[in-house]
This record gives structure tokens, C-alpha cells and sequence, in this order.
């Protein structure tokens, strides 16, 4: 599918991770917006996000979607060989971006994505 055109929701969805540099769930930023977009244009914004390499989903420890910006991704390259982080503590979730992940070389098979969780407390629940 991909962005053909800058929508007002795609610009509503960018907005949010614009003020954060955590990754938000899925149903977070339908509420957030609720006002404004329906929680239907919502998910398809974001799936057109991804699609086009401006973010990047995965679920955190309780199965829920999350959503963070991508680095160097496009839309025909997603690469995420970092691990995400969620504070058992506060839930708080982000990238790891200087904790690559090695994915390991699995004969006949092709590896297209990994999805590394570390849970523990954060900086701010640790002090």
C-alpha cells in the first residue's frame, strides 16, 4: 500500500511519536486520538507507516502491538537488529539501539525479522 500522500491522520500518528521517544501501543494511539480519527483509520495509517519503512511494530510482554519509529528503514528495507526494552516496574518501553542483535545463520532458511523483549527496571525506576 504505502504513503502516497501525506494525510492528516498520518500527520496526527507522526505528531505522537514526534513527542516521544518511546514506542506506543497500538491502542494508546487510538485513544489518543479518538477525537479525531476513528480507531479503524488509525490502525491503517499505521500499517501504511510500516509498510513504508517510518515505523516498526512488536509486541511487548503482554502481547500488545507497539509501534516505534524507524531509523534506517524504507519500504523495501526493514531492518531492526536491536532489542526493545519494557520496565516491569512502569511499563515504559523503547529501542535499544546500541545493543544490536546477532541473528544467527540457520541453514535453508531465511530470516526476514527478530523480535528481542528485555524486560527489568529502567533508569528512572532504579533510582
Amino acid at each position: 500500500m504505502g504513503i502516497q500522500r501525506k494525510t492528516s491522520t498520518i500527520g496526527l500518528l507522526l505528531d505522537q511519536f514526534k513527542k516521544s521517544n518511546q514506542a506506543i501501543a497500538a491502542v494508546e494511539l487510538v485513544d489518543r486520538l479518538k477525537e479525531k480519527v476513528n480507531k479503524t483509520t488509525v490502525y491503517r495509517a499505521l500499517e501504511r507507516l510500516e509498510d513504508d519503512g517510518l515505523v516498526h511494530s512488536f509486541l511487548d510482554r503482554d502481547g500488545i502491538k507497539r509501534y516505534a519509529i524507524c531509523q534506517d528503514c524504507n519500504k523495501d528495507s526493514h531492518v531492526h537488529d536491536h532489542p526493545h526494552f519494557q520496565c516491569t516496574n512502569c511499563g515504559k518501553v523503547d529501542c535499544l539501539e546500541e545493543a544490536s542483535v546477532n541473528i544467527p545463520k540457520i541453514s535453508g532458511r531465511t530470516i526476514h525479522k527478530t523480535d528481542v523483549l528485555l524486560q527489568g527496571i529502567c533508569e528512572t525506576c532504579s533510582v
